[in-house]
């Protein structure tokens, strides 16, 4: 029962968080240099298309009034009609958030494939050649800017071997994933390296626990050890960092879709900004937060289930 009460409360926590985001992006995507009526005239507008323009957006009223029918649009499910697109930004995002959560996933799935084993190997080899090569190498990565490392995955395996697209996004669910194989391992390469070191710090303190040593006095074999005990006790600590730089690339994956040329939510946000799209701004950011917050969720979820004291 605590376990359920922690999560719902959880789940509570994420209505306050969003109406402060609804008041924070309204404020600040006014706040931009520019008007979207100029935007979408160009620069021969005079005051009177603007002027214009601004009242058939609503743009002319006070500012209380244009949050009020913002409140209402969002309460409604409505996100409004884009700018510069002519479209209902709904239908927009809802056509490029699945490229950029296949992206995610992908970054993410491959992220622990490669974090856990090299963390696993770093720690039981500790202060070895081999693990001072893994950590050499996740900070020699860990160093490098996203673009820089998409742009020499670009260059070694889509122009040189050809083993992969240059960019795009195919059609079917198999072109996709080959397509975005080398964008997610893009992000993927920048998560591991944040990855290795905490993991590998959590299993060495949790390998030098008096239980460890106790499993082991027990006769349990070194391989119920390190997954039952071991796997099981480093990961939590860990898995907030993980939630976080998930989090953090779904909102960054602009440079990585840039580079690749992936029509997901990341380019539309940088479209949107310099073509002063109010409401497909602020319906972006609203859907990346409540994905950033869902991420959080299921993250404390996921460590109460492991650690069930962790929700008193």
């Amino acid at each position: 029962m605590t376990e359920l009460s922690y999560i719902l409360k959880r789940i509570l926590l994420i209505i306050p968080t969003l109406l402060v985001i609804l008041v924070v992006t309204f404020t600040i995507v006014r706040l931009l240099p520019g008007d979207p009526a100029s935007a979408m005239i160009g620069d021969r507008a005079t005051d009177t298309d603007v002027n214009r323009i601004n009242q058939q957006l609503g743009l002319d009223q006070s500012l209380p009034v244009q949050f009020a029918g913002f409140v209402r649009q969002v309460a409604s499910g409505n996100l409004g009609n884009s700018y510069a697109m002519h479209a209902p930004v709904t239908a927009v995002i809802a056509e490029r958030l699945p490229v950029t959560l296949l992206l995610t996933g992908m970054a993410a799935l491959f992220s622990l494939l490669m974090a856990i084993p090299l963390a696993f190997i770093s720690a039981l080899k500790r202060n070895s050649a081999t693990d001072i090569t893994i950590r050499g190498a996740s900070q020699v990565t860990l160093s490098m800017p996203s673009f820089y490392i998409g742009l020499v995955l670009l260059t070694v395996f889509a122009a040189q071997l050809h083993w992969f697209p240059v960019g795009g996004y195919g059609d079917s669910w198999g072109q996709r994933i080959y397509h975005l194989f080398l964008p997610a391992m893009t992000l993927a390469v920048s998560i591991t390296s944040v990855l290795i070191g905490s993991l590998r710090n959590s299993i060495i303190a949790v390998l030098d626990a008096e239980y460890i040593t106790f499993a082991r006095a027990k006769g349990l074999s070194s391989r119920v050890v390190l997954l039952r005990h071991v796997l099981r006790n480093s990961l939590i600590p860990m898995l907030s960092l993980f939630a976080l730089n998930i989090g953090t690339t779904i909102g960054s994956a602009v440079i990585t879709e840039t580079v690749f040329a992936v029509p997901g939510i990341a380019r539309l946000m940088v479209d949107s900004i310099f073509s002063r799209d109010y409401p497909m701004i602020q319906g972006l950011v609203i859907v990346l937060s409540v994905l950033v917050s869902l991420i959080f969720l299921i993250t404390d979820i996921v460590q109460v289930m492991i650690d069930p004291r962790r929700a008193r």
